[in-house]
C-alpha cells in the first residue's frame, strides 16, 4: 500500500485505538497496564508495540526481540493470563490489561517451578529464546495440564525457535516445570 508523503508521517487517530485516550496536541495515546504486579501509566506513540512498551518504557529487557515477524516466540508475555507474541501486539489496544514479563515470575527470591526446570535441565545454550521458551511453556501447562508427553511439548513450541539447542533439553525442562507446578493456573497473573 503506497501513501503520499504527508499521510506516512501521521500516526494513526488514537481514537481508532480501542481503549486508549488520546492526549491533547501530541498525538499520544495514554495507556494504563499492570505490568508485573506494577500499576503503569504512560504517554505513548499509536504505533508502540507491546514488546517496546515493555523493554523502552518499563525497562523490562528480559522480554527478547527476535525476528519483528512473530515467528520466533522469543517476544512471548502473558496478557491476561495467556501466551501473546508481544511484537504483535499494540500496547495501546491492551489498556487496561495485565501483564506477565519473564521478571514477573519469581516470587519473594525464588524461582517459577519453569524457570527451576529450565535452569536444573539446562534448557537453554545462549539463553537468547529462554524468557519465551518459559512463559510459553508455563502456557502450555495452563492450558493442557501438568502431565505432558515429548511430543504434545514438542507440537505446542512449535512457534518458539532455538538456534543453539536440539530441542532436547528444553522438551526436558518444560515436562519438568509442568510436573513441579500443582495443578492450579500458574502464570503469575
Amino acid at each position: 500500500m503506497f501513501f503520499r508523503k504527508k499521510d506516512s508521517d501521521r500516526a494513526p487517530e488514537a481514537a481508532s485505538l480501542p481503549g486508549a485516550a488520546a492526549m491533547p496536541g501530541d498525538g499520544k495515546v495514554s495507556v494504563s497496564l499492570t505490568v508485573n504486579g506494577t500499576p503503569v501509566t504512560a504517554s505513548i506513540d499509536p504505533r508502540t508495540l507491546l514488546v517496546q512498551f515493555i523493554r523502552e518504557n518499563q525497562r523490562l529487557t528480559g522480554t527478547h526481540v527476535g525476528c519483528d515477524t512473530s515467528q520466533c516466540g522469543a517476544c512471548v508475555v502473558h496478557l491476561d493470563g495467556r501466551a501473546v507474541k508481544s511484537c504483535t501486539v499494540l500496547a495501546a489496544s491492551v489498556d487496561g490489561g495485565t501483564v506477565t514479563t519473564i521478571e514477573g515470575l519469581a516470587k519473594d527470591g525464588k524461582l517459577h517451578p519453569m524457570q527451576e526446570a529450565f535452569r536444573e535441565h539446562h534448557g537453554l545454550q545462549c539463553g537468547y529464546c529462554t524468557p519465551g521458551m518459559i512463559m510459553s511453556a508455563i502456557d502450555i501447562v495452563n492450558r493442557k495440564g501438568t502431565s505432558l508427553d515429548e511430543a504434545t511439548v514438542r507440537h505446542e513450541l512449535e512457534g518458539n525457535i532455538c538456534r543453539c539447542t536440539g530441542y532436547h533439553n528444553i522438551v526436558a525442562a518444560v515436562r519438568a516445570g509442568a510436573a513441579n507446578m500443582s495443578g492450579t493456573r500458574q502464570a503469575a497473573e
